[in-house]
């Protein structure tokens, strides 16, 4: 049993810290307001993600199965989605909010960012598939716990490496550089997505 938790927490660990828009948007939120105002965009981020996994455990993936449709307006949205961010970063004016107690993207922003994320569809399904495919609830809810847990530092991890990155992007024009280059990966997931 230890080992099927184990194999667990490294597939969290392998899916949650993996580049994805929501972990280069608090790489960027890091970077513009610092770790502690971009704790709100982790938390719900960490959130959505569980109650998607939670719900994908409990049913969600066998509506997907009779609504086909219904995946492919999400993967058209998510798409949408990834296009809006990237072109928001692209014309950021790169002036970072040094203001004590300047607010990050809100819980509420980062719990959707999930939802309409194509990877935290992919990772509920396949993770699920794989730890509770059987729809047993207790593992279900054991899967759901530790993936919890490694989703929230895997996430932080990306808001304090940017929140180093601070120091570096002190000039409008370098941080103007490094949205760009954002914006560039977020188009590029988008682009990915349309062409799968």
């Amino acid at each position: 049993m230890n080992n099927l938790y184990l194999s667990m927490a490294a597939f969290a660990l392998a899916a949650s810290v993996s580049p994805g828009p929501v972990n280069i948007m608090a790489l960027r939120s890091g970077t513009q307001f610092g770790f502690r105002a971009s704790l709100a965009h982790v938390t719900g981020a960490t959130i959505g993600f569980t109650v998607l996994l939670l719900l994908t455990g409990l049913g969600l993936h066998e509506l997907l199965a009779v609504l086909p449709g219904f995946t492919r307006i999400i993967q058209w949205a998510g798409v949408a989605f990834l296009l809006f961010l990237a072109y928001k970063l692209a014309i950021d004016n790169g002036v970072i909010d040094a203001a004590e107690g300047s607010k990050g993207p809100s819980a509420w922003y980062g719990a959707m960012m999930q939802w309409l994320n194509p990877k935290a569809w992919l990772a509920s399904i396949a993770g699920m598939g794989a730890y509770a495919a059987n729809g047993d609830t207790t593992m279900i809810w054991h899967f759901t716990v530790i993936y919890f847990v490694i989703c929230y530092l895997s996430i932080a991890a990306w808001a304090y490496a940017g929140t180093a990155l601070r120091q570096l992007f002190k000039k409008p024009a370098l941080m103007r550089g490094f949205n760009r280059s954002l914006a560039l990966l977020l188009f590029a997931s988008a682009i990915y997505l349309l062409l799968v």
